[in-house]
């Protein structure tokens, strides 16, 4: 579904990762674990388009997509959540979300798409009309997850979408991220810090230290005290 083979990448001179490969299957989770600095979010911005790669290929339902704009991999059916979310503060809930149809193929339905974006974020069904920048951090995670599910990706890339917010709305988007891969069949990339809560919904995991890969697999066949060093600060 999604292949990344051999890629470098960085900003201007900086070279952050360096003959990285990782694949993502469809209906799956795979974490992207690491300290901080190791080329994770770089990693993220390469898929999606934000960086253009040094060297090594990007593939896509076996289309090289190293060159193309993140618009067009967005229309491709790739969608992203940056770290930090980037809703619009300005903007409703509502106009947040109609901003995610924009990826959307014709065909498809906006109404059965934002009730089953309210099934999964009942409280954005609530706030349709306050401005993004009064909600609280984990209401404007929801809002940027559900922004990106708008233009029913099949593949999505979450950065951190977990970072900082209360642990009852971890879960929540911790038990979105199984059932859009369970059931919506979605590939989902996700960077996280936390092994264990990676390890929770996961169903396979690359390492990443000093921007190359050092430790990947399954998690249903890794002990997780064998990769703990790699994360330890």
């Amino acid at each position: 579904m999604l292949s990344v083979q051999n890629v470098a990448a960085g900003y201007e001179q900086s070279v952050v990762l360096e003959n990285v490969s990782i694949n993502a299957q469809k209906g799956a989770v795979t974490a992207v674990l690491g300290r901080n600095g190791v080329g994770k979010t770089t990693l993220i911005k390469s898929i999606i388009g934000l960086i253009k790669p040094m060297a090594g290929k990007i593939e896509w339902e076996h289309e090289d997509i190293t060159s193309l704009p993140p618009e067009e991999r967005v229309r491709k059916g790739i969608g992203y959540v940056p770290q930090g979310r980037e809703i619009f503060s300005s903007l409703t809930v509502e106009e947040n979300l109609l901003l995610g149809l924009e990826a959307l193929p014709k065909k498809a339905n906006p109404s059965q798409i934002l009730a089953e974006v309210y099934e999964l974020f009942p409280i954005l069904k609530e706030m349709l009309h306050r401005k993004g920048g009064d909600l609280s951090g984990g209401q404007q995670q929801q809002l940027a997850i559900a922004r990106a599910l708008m233009g029913q990706p099949k593949l999505l890339l979450l950065d951190e979408p977990m970072e900082g917010i209360q642990p009852s709305i971890v879960q929540l988007i911790r038990d979105v991220i199984v059932k859009m891969a369970k059931e919506k069949m979605v590939g989902i990339v996700l960077v996280e810090h936390s092994l264990d809560l990676a390890f929770s919904c996961a169903d396979y995991f690359y390492i990443f230290d000093r921007g190359t890969v050092v430790a990947q697999g399954r998690v249903s066949e890794t002990n997780m005290h064998d990769i703990q060093q790699f994360l330890t600060v």
